[in-house]
This record gives structure tokens, sequence and C-alpha cells, in this order.
């Protein structure tokens, strides 16, 4: 039977066109008629709690957003085809447009025509060169970096370190919707229909609190936040006073109450897989007290809120007995496939899962999600659009370089620690050889090391598909042997499916130098911290697995083991809630929010180790 959503769908282009036609050719008595009648067949089939205006105006934003994407995505198609051609126009574009400036002035800008002068005129840079520039410009110096005053000054999420500010522009947001959201958003149309519908979607983000520089220009995360999404808001189930609420915990139970009160939610959306597994987490640990608050039609006494903000909310509650009862029903069967239980027209869970991401869109498909498809649309940085997943299907996360996002050159990974590394082009690369990526962005970025390393698995007509496999300041390294993250993370899971019953929830690493005599064994070595469910503790023998498979599929960490250069893995088992708490001490050291938060699978800071340290049991 055709579902309510899909009988709207197909109804309200011919209620729109009917409008039309009758505003132009019909008397004033047909039109209040044919409106009235509109209006009540519509009121008629209506999705639950949804008003005809809020289903128009969605209906609207979707089918706008979606001429936009077609046309995006024909360009970008376009573009592939003459890809050296595009990528030199993109960076003349930004060496024009900051030509004038104080950077600028000193690089010659004006002189450059080509890419070749570029790579002669400019060096290869990192953050260092950039911090007493952008400190200018936090200042209020005008023409610093770049030729207009920046919206944000960007942190980083610090995931390799400290975190970094960066200048972020109107351009760069432009860029981001326009290249990023549409051409990802019509991929998705195409490769799941169902979502091209009127239903809501549950998205997870956060109000960031921002402070200021001198200049009074604001400083914090330039991740997609409810400010930067205001045109948006309307598609989501979060009512707008619960973005006024900064406590996260009190706003992730908001965010799940109005999701859960909407039985005909149809996708669930967050920058990164973690906020989703950790939002279900807690759903898990809260679930009785958000049933009660849908069945009164209350908002739970307990929620730090302002008086108004929580008087707006309550307005916007009505009892739901039979909801609340639906919902109970379920949630005692269990947490095993429990988001298309109670959201049964469920049809994609949309977040980036690759990267550091990758084990919680693992456990959240094993257990909370199953059955339920994910797209992860983009790979992007604080310093813009990188590239663009347009294969929504495929397992391995394949993303296409955006080449009129910013102009790229890439180190080949055997010369990262060159001096004056060579790089290449777009048009350059080889298919299966992994490079560090280099951008020149719209924000004041020339030639700048990001520190990810990307493996070239293809190219789309001449545009080359990467995946991400790691930062290079997230490398384990005590005696120079460079293990990457996506390398320990598959001896891990081997290691795992060895432990009977165990199911990995989350892990970090700290090489033994961080924590000194702490660490044990005189020699260096790794201490493994792995959060488990299903297990208590481990033998000696099960923990020296990880050890062996991270030895089966390194040679170099395996030599290293045999010459006795590196001493025996130690695997410390945590608390469960370990590693939520690290995140919450890891962001309140930084500028980071939960929008662009992610787990640093290295740990360098010795304050982060000792907690850690302290959180183990076994």
């Amino acid at each position: 039977m055709m579902q309510t959503h899909q009988r709207l769908w197909i109804i309200l282009p011919c209620f729109i066109a009917l409008l039309a036609v009758t505003i132009t050719c019909a008397p004033a008595g047909s039109l209040v008629l044919l409106c009235l009648c509109c209006m009540a067949l519509l009121w008629k089939i209506k999705i639950k709690n949804r008003s005809i205006l809020s289903l128009l105006a969605q209906y609207v934003t979707v089918k706008a957003v979606g001429w936009l994407g077609s046309r995006q995505r024909n360009r970008l198609e376009s573009d592939t085809r003459d890809i050296h051609r595009v990528q030199e126009e993109t960076l003349l574009q930004r060496l024009q447009k900051h030509s004038d400036t104080v950077y600028g002035k000193h690089y010659a800008f004006r002189s450059i025509k080509d890419t070749e002068t570029f790579q002669q005129q400019h060096p290869v840079t990192d953050y260092n060169h950039y911090e007493k520039f952008v400190e200018r410009v936090a200042k209020g110096e005008q023409n610093v970096l770049i030729s207009e005053k920046p919206l944000i000054l960007a942190m980083t999420s610090g995931t390799s370190g400290s975190s970094r500010m960066l200048l972020s522009t109107k351009d760069t947001n432009t860029e981001f919707f326009l290249q990023g959201v549409t051409i990802c958003l019509d991929a998705m149309r195409h490769t799941f229909p169902a979502t091209d519908c009127l239903q809501k979607t549950l998205k997870l983000f956060y109000s960031p609190i921002f402070r200021q520089s001198e200049a009074g220009i604001p400083i914090g995360p330039n991740s997609s936040t409810p400010a930067s999404s205001k045109h948006m808001l309307h598609l989501y189930t979060t009512p707008a006073p619960v973005y006024q609420v900064l406590n996260e915990r009190d706003a992730l139970y908001l965010h799940l109450l109005f999701g859960l009160k909407d039985h005909n939610l149809g996708m669930l959306e967050s920058n990164f897989c973690s906020t989703v597994f950790y939002a279900f987490r807690a759903l898990e640990e809260r679930w009785k007290d958000l049933v009660v608050d849908v069945e009164v039609g209350m908002i739970n006494s307990n929620l730090s809120l302002k008086a108004d903000v929580r008087r707006a909310l309550e307005k916007l509650m009505k009892p739901d007995p039979e909801r609340a009862a639906e919902l109970t029903a379920q949630f005692e069967e269990g947490f095993e496939r429990i988001a298309l239980r109670i959201w049964p027209q469920l049809h994609l869970v949309l977040t980036v899962d690759s990267g550091s991401n990758q084990i919680y869109g693992e456990m959240l498909r094993r257990q909370y999600c199953k059955d339920i498809p994910f797209y992860s649309p983009f790979y992007a940085a604080t310093e813009g659009l990188i590239g663009v997943n347009l294969w929504p299907q495929q397992e391995s996360r394949q993303y296409l370089l955006c080449p009129r996002s910013m102009f790229c050159e890439f180190i080949p990974e055997e010369d990262l620690d060159s001096e004056r590394p060579k790089t290449l082009l777009m048009e350059q690369l080889q298919e299966g050889h992994n490079y560090e990526l280099l951008v020149t962005n719209a924000s004041g970025l020339f030639r700048y090391r990001i520190g990810d390393v990307v493996k070239v698995v293809g190219f789309h007509n001449q545009c080359p598909k990467v995946e991400f496999q790691y930062r290079r300041g997230q490398m384990l390294s005590v005696r120079g042997e460079k293990v990457s993250e996506s390398l320990f993370l598959g001896a891990l899971k081997k290691a795992v499916t060895q432990w009977p019953g165990a199911r990995l929830i989350d892990y970090s690493c700290v090489e033994s130098g961080i924590l000194g005599s702490a660490s044990g064994i005189a020699q260096p070595h790794y201490l493994v911290f792995v959060e488990l469910k299903g297990v208590r503790n481990l033998s000696e023998e099960q923990r020296y697995k990880l050890d062996h498979c991270l030895q089966e599929d390194s040679d170099i960490y395996r030599s290293f083991r045999m010459k006795g250069s590196i001493g025996p893995m130690r695997v410390q088992l945590v608390r469960e809630g370990t590693f939520q708490e690290l995140k919450d001490r890891m962001m309140a050291f930084s500028s980071a929010s939960s929008n662009n938060f992610k787990m640093q699978r290295v740990i360098r800071s010795r304050e982060f180790a000792d907690f850690l340290l302290q959180r183990a049991f076994s």
C-alpha cells in the first residue's frame, strides 16, 4: 500500500501546477474554491503532526536543492574530462582574488599565469608558515592573507595534536554547499529513491560556543551547525528552541525526544558517525525517561533549560500514550535493529563513516542500525571540501576529488619526509599509490600540507578517486616503523574476532615514551586502551593476539619485534563509558565541538594518557 508521504509527493506538484494555472486563467471565485478543495484533500491525508505549510516548505526546498544538484552534477561531470584546465582556472582565480593582500604581494601573485610558475614561486607550507598572518587577521588587520574579512576563525578538530586556527570565508561555505551538499543529495536521491519524499530527518548537531578575537571575529568550528543551516532546519524533527541549549547532554536528550515522537522518520543524519553511535548509547541508557515524556507530553524536569526554552518546547508537546506504548514494547525487546523497529519507514543513515569513524559505522550496522543503508557523502576538512562520494552503495568509501573546490597537489608517500618534496598534479597520479594532500583554498592557504594521506583507487574520466588512509600525526612510531591508523585498526579488528564474545566499542593507543616508567617494561612499545562489550577480561594469550596480528600485517613491525627493538604490546581494558568521558575532556581542552570532533587514535598528551591508565581495570 502506498505510504502517506508518497501520496503527498504525487499530489503536491499537481496542487502547485493547478494553482498556477488557476491564478493565470480562472476568476477569483474558482481560485478560492480550488484552493479550499486542494487544502481539504491535503489535510485529509496529511502526515500526523505536520502542517500543510510545513509540507509545502519541505517540498519546495527539496525540489530547489534537487534542481541545483542536477546542474552541479552535470558541471562536475564536464570538469572531470579536462582536469588540468579546471584545476589551473581554480588556482588562478584564487591568486587573482588575493593578489593585493600583503601575502599576495610578497609572493607576486599578479605575475603568476600558470601552475608551473606558481610551484616555482611559492614554497610548500605547513601551519607554522601562516600562524603570524592569522594572528594579524584576528587582531583586525585587513588584506593580510585574504582580500575580505573572514566569517569566522575556524578551529581544527585537533585530531593530530593541538587545534589550529584557520580562516573561513563566504566562498568556502558556498563551495561546500554547491559542490558538496547539492551533488551528494543528487547522488542520494538517485541511489535511494525512497529518500525523495516528505519525511523528516533526525539531524544530530549542536550549537557550539564561539568566542571572539580582539577584532570581534567569531572563533570556533566551521563544521555544519544549526546557525549555518538555518534555511534547512524545517526539514528536521528537532524544533528551533533546542538549538539554544548549549549543554550537549541535554540537547541530545531533546534531539532524541522529538525524533522518537515522529513515527514516520525518514532519515538519520550527522556530520560524523561517532555522534550517531553515542546517540544510540544515550537512547539505550535513557529510553525510560524519554518514553514517559512522550506519553505525558512534557519535558523532563531534570534537564537544565532556560524557562523560555522550556515553555516553547512544552507548547510543542502533546500526550501520546499510543506512541509511548509502541516505543516501550520495542525497547523492552532489546536494542538490536532498534532503529528500524521504532522508525519502520527509516530509509538511510547519512553520515561520514570513513577514517577514524569507521569503527562506529561498523558497530551501528551490526547493532542499532542493522539492515539500514549508510551513505558517507563527503571527504572534507576545516580547510574546505576535498571530495564527494558518487557511489553511495560501494562498501569502501571512495571520494571523487572536487576540481573546483581547491587546487590540489600530491606528495608521493615515499617522499613525505623529504625537505623539499616533489609534488604531482591530479592528472599525474597513479592508481594504487598513496599520496599526501596539499591544497590551495579560498581562505588563504597556499600549497598547504593538510596531513592527510590518501590512496588513489581509480579515476572518473581524468579525475582521481581516493580513499582516506591516515593522518600523518596519527602514526605509531617508537622506532621509526610508522604504523598507520588504518593498518593498526585492521589488526585490531582481526584480534577482536579471536576474543570470544567481544565487541569493540572504542580504542586509542599510546607510545610508551609518553608515559615513561608508568608504561611498564623498558623497551619501547605500544599501550592499547580498548573498551569492549561482552567480555570482562582477557588472558595474556588473548592479549598477545593483537601483537601477533599486527606482525602479520606489518613486515617492518615484525622485524623490530623479532630483533627485540620493540617490546610486546600491552593491551589494557578500560571501564564502560571511558571514551565518552575522554571525548568530553578533549573537547574541554580545545575549541572543537561535537560537530567536528574526531577521536585521537594515537594519544600524545600525558594528561589524556594518564586518564586512560586510571580507567584501566585489567
